[in-house]
């Protein structure tokens, strides 16, 4: 094979190379193209994910303050439960004083 065959043979093969990579862009190109259709389906998909978020951090954001008063609530209603026991220890160690105070006085 002498200089020019080579060179030749060299050119072909370089542009065989070259069209088959054209044409693999092309294909995949191609196939991973996208149409402003799906691109109007993408914006409302975002759109629609945004508006369910932030739908979402309002009901947490409620559930939070909803979670917040009822603990307050509850702690109140302890505090009250506790003043009533307190008091109805109190009545009762009062009534058993009467009673006792009571039978002694009967008893004399």
């Amino acid at each position: 094979m002498n200089r020019t065959e080579f060179i030749i043979t060299t050119a072909i093969i370089l542009f065989v190379a070259f069209l088959m990579g054209w044409f693999a862009h092309w294909l995949i190109h191609r196939f991973t193209r996208v149409s402003q259709g799906d691109l109007s389906e993408l914006d409302n998909m975002a759109k629609s994910l945004h508006e369910a978020e932030e739908t979402r951090d309002q009901a947490i954001t409620y559930l939070q303050q909803r979670e917040a008063e009822m603990t307050n609530q509850l702690s109140q209603t302890e505090a009250e439960l506790s003043a009533a026991m307190d008091g109805l220890r109190a009545a009762r160690q009062e009534a058993e004083e009467l009673r006792s105070y009571i039978d002694r006085v009967q008893g004399d």
